[in-house]
């Protein structure tokens, strides 16, 4: 063996430990939890980067339960939600944005496949003897009305009673579901998911009261004096007037009243050419269940192509199933033809525009291009050009903001026992939007009721850190990839049914496309840090979770670790010395 070198006359100690280089630093870097960009962005607030890294690992339960905190639909909502996380993905700057919206659906059909049951609801919140409960010499439970069993409905109901509180839902129809059921054909979302993942809801032991509408406008004071809170989901059931076409000819129909009855199985008769007016996503369903009827389905939209709101995916699918897009167009009149006219029934009279967007949603103006007229042949016309909400139906009592119910951020309306959501007080008409907000009613009503108990909220707690940008990756660990294709049907053999159209990621797609995840903001306890600090000043701390601190006695600051990281979970702070 080797005798051990001498030790430098110059040390006295034999070890460093005593010469503190830290002093050198002018800035110092700290091991960090931050929020990733497709999470600030996420409608329901999910924790994307948490549950993909347990998908990554294997651990699809463990990734549901991370899901459904925040969102008790993913299955429904890996099919139809608009997906903004992945226009912020962290990645769409490096290949190609992360499909998050597919691995979501993957997570939650397992769950349904499984039989996967949400975890059991919170103890029971009660009242104490306070000023309310004195008169009945006892303790109550918490007692809140949820109305409207919609996407907000459903979300506000599943997230107090999973907290702990007795929750009696309150719905004008017979089924569940709202725009869900009722709006989104067979084809996006199956009936089969929809009624699965609700159904988990109402066996938390919501109470349903169903066929049962809010009428009269005592009937909201009603509930509030019976129940300790109330929550408002009613939707946007209005559909709006078209206003070139005067009455309700036998030959015009609102789109929404068409998926309605396509919902159930009973399209009404159109003949055979249909002119559908609208640019979103609803006029794009509509025209498309009217294809699958068996109609020659023109869509007539004021913006052009890049600027209709329905997502992209619904409009090149559209297309794929033979449906005319007329972008860039206004309805100007509609003629009858004479009765006995062999031809189509109907002349519709229109000009080309320029689409320019407002300042806000739903402001814009129309510039006619000149020479710009033309016509369509139709047998009938569908509108599809949004919903009002039918706040009278509330009653006067109710502040508004426009066309709206006025809320504040939490969902509180003007009446301090009345939160709302949903379509009702939001021009933001994405079925994720209304759970989102179903949820953070849920949560504000819930603290004031545990406030009222005298228990300790159970709030999340966020981080104060900046959403980490695509500069803080290193992104040598991160070789390029694909993203995960998005398989749908032959166009067709799909406007023959109502089957699907969007097929879902078998597993290895779905574990490869995890893969591809940045983690942004989220350590993966990779030890980068550690193995590359030239002093090292970085060190494991706790083996399980995979903690780390800097001894500042001898970092230097040079920031290496903060360049190595995969994740962006380390960041450089200036020292204030």
């Amino acid at each position: 063996m080797n005798a051990p070198l001498p030790v430098p006359p110059t040390w006295t100690t034999g070890t460093t430990e005593g010469i503190h280089t830290g002093t050198w630093r002018a800035a110092t870097p700290r091991h960090i939890a931050a929020p990733s960009p497709c999470r600030q962005a996420c409608p329901v607030g999910g924790e994307i980067a948490t549950w993909i890294g347990q998908a990554r690992s294997g651990d699809l339960h463990g990734a549901w339960l991370t899901l459904v905190r925040n969102n008790p639909f993913p299955s429904i909502a890996g099919r139809i939600c608009h997906h903004p996380c992945e226009a912020a993905c962290n990645r769409g700057g490096y290949d190609e944005a992360l499909s998050i919206c597919r691995l979501e659906r993957h997570v939650g059909d397992q769950a349904l496949a499984q039989g996967w049951a949400l975890p059991a609801p919170q103890p029971q919140t009660q009242l104490g003897a306070g000023p309310e409960t004195r008169a009945a010499h006892a303790a109550r439970a918490t007692h809140v009305a949820v109305v409207g069993g919609g996407p907000a409905g459903l979300s506000a109901a599943y997230q107090l009673r999973r907290r702990g509180h007795r929750v009696s839902l309150y719905e004008a129809s017979t089924e569940l579901g709202g725009v869900m059921r009722h709006g989104i054909p067979a084809y996006r979302l199956s009936r089969r998911v929809l009624d699965a993942e609700i159904a988990r809801i109402v066996a938390l032991g919501v109470e349903l009261h169903c066929g049962q509408a809010l009428s009269g406008t005592d009937a909201l004071d009603a509930l509030a004096r019976t129940h300790d809170a109330v929550f408002v989901a009613l939707g946007a059931q209005q559909p709006k007037a078209l206003a070139q076409i005067d009455g309700a000819p036998a030959w015009f129909m609102d789109g929404a009243g068409y998926l309605a009855a396509c919902s159930r199985g009973a399209p009404p008769a159109l003949g055979r050419r249909v002119v559908v007016v609208g640019g979103g996503s609803a006029a794009i369903d509509v025209a498309r269940s009217a294809r699958r009827a068996g109609h020659a389905v023109t869509l007539l939209a004021l913006e052009r192509r890049p600027q209709m709101p329905a997502q992209r995916d619904e409009v090149d699918e559209a297309l794929e199933e033979g449906i005319t897009l007329v972008d860039g167009a206004q309805l100007g009149s509609v003629h009858e033809a004479p009765e006995g006219t062999v031809d189509a029934a109907l002349t519709l009279q229109c000009r080309r525009v320029d689409f320019v967007p407002g300042a806000e949603r739903g402001r814009f103006e129309l510039r006619p291009i000149d020479a710009g007229d033309f016509t369509l042949a139709a047998d009938a016309v569908l509108a599809a050009i949004g919903q009002d909400a039918r706040l009278d139906d509330l009653g006067p009592a109710l502040q508004r903001r426009g066309a709206l119910l006025w809320t504040d951020d939490a969902g509180q309306t003007s009446d301090a026992r009345v939160w709302a959501g949903g379509d009702l007080a939001s021009m933001a008409r994405f079925v994720t939007e209304a759970v989102g907000m179903g949820a953070r009613a849920a949560r504000a009503i819930d603290a004031r009721l545990r406030e009222r108990a005298g228990l300790a909220p159970l709030g999340d707690v966020g981080s104060a850190e900046p959403v980490v940008p695509l500069s803080a990756i290193s992104l040598h660990y991160h070789p390029a990839r694909a993203r995960a294709a998005s398989p749908r049907r032959p166009a067709a053999e799909r406007v023959a049914d109502q089957a699907e159209v969007q097929l879902g990621l078998d597993a290895a797609q779905a574990l490869a496309e995890a893969k591809r995840c940045f983690s942004c903001g989220h350590c993966i306890h990779c030890d980068q840090c550690v193995t590359y600090c030239p002093d090292l000043a970085v060190q494991r701390v706790d083996a399980v979770l995979g903690g780390y601190r800097v001894n500042t006695d001898y970092c230097k600051g040079c920031g290496v670790c903060v360049r190595e990281c995969p994740t962006g979970s380390m960041a450089m702070s200036e020292d204030t010395k």
